[in-house]
């Protein structure tokens, strides 16, 4: 796999059973890329030990005085200078290629997991834990795969070395191969201590990254109630906690990098002092001397990466270990048993509350509890509720799965149901780029951006984005808009997601409170216009407004987890004492005065009169 070859087709099916497995599948999965790196590296590794044997050639042959030889000796050196930058530069670009690849790979299956969930993701996991994962620990995976063939090669090349030494100078040798396991690892009773440093430190920062996150998306209405000093003290404090646990986690590190130093300091000096002992007693050769110790001093750069591997096996590990949390999640507890299937059609149904919204009709939803209504529509949209305290199965057992027709959205594969049933969350994320490219989604093609725009009644907006970029020669569709359109207010960003979702035309749409944030007379075209646009397909609509539910075919009144009474708008505010609560916001003082006097067997009057001023206001 090479990068202009990215990204892959198909990322692959991940191990996330645990950390350590999802490493060895990532690494399993670019057998090639890491064979290729390590060729490489054994070639670099190797011409760097040769060097040692031919300056000890070189410095003998000066003192036999031989020009020959020392030509010889020089040719060597020269051809070995050659493989070593050939090697190196290799190394580089395939242990580089290796990291890029494998972070794309992790990246791709997050993209893929967040598609799989939608919204469900982050009600399940932290949003700063999400971006912390597909920002920082993507890179540290990324790191570990790249180091692995490079220690592979630095590792091999030791062993060759240490038996090198240990045919050509039996009396020096043997003392450098005994010494490098040692020193190998020497550093490996520090390491649980620096891993949980590190793993301390990476808590802490994704806190406060989330705690950033946060503040950053509440940030109006933080200015609005003069709570900003308060969350930057938050803030503030949360880094300051970084901080110490970083530097905590860099003197472990330092410890074991002086380790690294002085044991070989260690090694070397006694080898001098023992090899210069030998030489002076004629047992050995000045140029076997100079071999020895110039090969023990070169052993000490592939002796580096034994310390870099542990260290990024000790950042990548909790890294993994977090982005296998996230890719464990699963859709549903139930398999999909449908390898084929046509694009489901009929009755949108949940079998949980008995909520039934017939096909081709415009039905409203009124829930006391907004989290209630919350849970509803991500049902309706297939996303079965789950509980990390519960168990899978237990989950989906306890929220079955929205039937589609007669087909369970859970058991069909996931661009099918997707393309049947669209949810609108109540808080939906504009990305940022122009407006034509925010309305360029998948689609049935029969709606038109225009006509989408004018049902969700975004005249205004158009006029204030032609305004804002004159060089579009007043095309607002040209004009980009912010990330999560913090540009534009509350309503205006409603309603380009409603417009957006309009233009998918699914065969069933799912809107949880699509006019929460704009005024009566905008509610109120937005309600005809939703209507309009979507007669003959399947519409439901959480919400408690009067304008809305009046323009809805029919409205269903959920209840403590179940349908309670269904009818049209005017009906259920005759006949529903609980409907009439919730739309109109009654007090318990004003509920018992509209209730019916069943001693009479008929309404008293101050119900009466409540109730035409309902109708009235509708």
């Amino acid at each position: 796999m090479q990068i202009r070859d990215l990204p892959y087709s198909d990322p692959g099916d991940p191990d996330v059973r645990s950390g350590p497995r999802f490493l060895y599948w990532l690494g399993r999965n670019q057998l090639a890329g890491q064979l290729k790196s390590l060729s490489w590296g054994l070639l670099h590794q190797l011409g760097i030990a040769g060097l040692p044997v031919t300056v000890g050639l070189a410095v003998q042959a000066v003192i036999d005085r031989s020009g020959a030889r020392l030509a010889l000796a020089g040719g060597l050196i020269v051809a070995l200078g050659v493989l070593i930058a050939v090697g190196d530069t290799m190394l580089h670009r395939t242990a580089v290629t290796n990291w890029i690849t494998a972070a794309a790979r992790v990246q791709q299956l997050l993209a893929r997991k967040t598609a799989e969930l939608g919204s469900a993701l982050t009600r399940r996991v932290a949003a700063g834990e999400v971006v912390a994962v597909s920002t920082g620990d993507v890179e540290k995976i990324g790191w570990f795969v790249e180091a692995l063939s490079r220690f592979a090669a630095a590792a091999t090349a030791l062993v060759v070395i240490c038996v090198g030494l240990a045919f050509y100078l039996p009396s020096l040798g043997v003392m450098v191969a005994l010494a490098m396991p040692v020193l190998a690892l020497a550093v490996l009773p520090l390491l649980p201590r620096a891993t949980r440093r590190a793993d301390e430190q990476r808590e802490k920062a994704g806190k406060a990254t989330e705690l950033a996150s946060d503040t950053v998306a509440g940030l109006r209405v933080l200015r609005g109630i003069g709570g900003e000093e308060l969350f930057l003290g938050r803030y503030r404090r949360a880094s300051q906690d970084v901080r110490r646990a970083a530097v905590r986690s860099a003197r472990m590190w330092a410890l074991i990098s002086a380790v690294q130093v002085l044991l070989p300091g260690i090694l070397l000096i006694s080898l001098v002092w023992y090899g210069a002992t030998l030489a002076r007693d004629g047992r050995i050769d000045v140029g076997q001397l100079v071999t020895v110790y110039s090969a023990a001093t070169l052993m000490l750069f592939p002796l580096r990466h034994f310390e870099e591997i542990a260290m990024a096996y000790s950042f990548s590990r909790p890294s993994a270990q977090r982005a296998v949390r996230v890719l464990s999640l699963r859709r549903s507890a139930r398999e999909a048993t449908v390898e084929e299937v046509v694009a489901p059609s009929g009755d949108l149904y949940d079998p949980a509350t008995g909520l039934m919204a017939p096909q081709g009709q415009f039905t409203a939803v009124v829930c006391g509890d907004p989290d209630e209504a919350g849970r509803l529509a991500e049902r309706l949209g297939g996303h079965a509720e789950t509980g990390e305290e519960d168990g899978a199965e237990e989950a989906a057992a306890k929220a079955p799965s929205a039937l589609l027709g007669a087909v369970a959205l859970d058991e069909i594969p996931l661009d099918a149901a997707r393309a049947a049933v669209l949810v609108q969350d109540k808080d939906p994320v504009l990305l940022s780029g122009t407006l034509r490219e925010l309305l360029d989604v998948p689609s049935s093609g029969l709606v038109t951006a225009g006509a989408a725009l004018e049902a969700a009644q975004c005249g205004d907006v158009l006029s204030a984005l032609a305004q804002a970029s004159p060089d579009n020669d007043g095309d607002p569709m040209r004009t980009r808009i912010t990330e999560r359109g913090r540009s534009l207010s509350g309503g205006q960003r409603q309603r380009l997601a409603l417009a957006r979702s309009l233009v998918t035309d699914p065969e069933a749409l799912v809107l949880d409170e699509p006019t929460s944030a704009v005024d009566s007379h905008t509610e109120a075209r937005v309600a005809a216009g939703i209507a309009k646009l979507r007669r003959g397909r399947t519409t439901v609509a959480f919400a408690s407004s009067p304008l809305l539910l009046d323009a809805a075919d029919r409205v269903v009144l959920v209840h403590e987890g179940a349908v309670v009474a269904v009818g049209d708008h005017r009906d259920l505010l005759r006949t529903e004492p609980r409907y009439r609560a919730v739309v109109t916001r009654e007090t318990d003082d004003e509920a018992a005065a509209a209730a019916p006097d069943t001693t009479a067997g008929v309404a008293t009057v101050p119900a009466m009169k409540s109730i035409q001023e309902i109708e009235e206001r509708a």
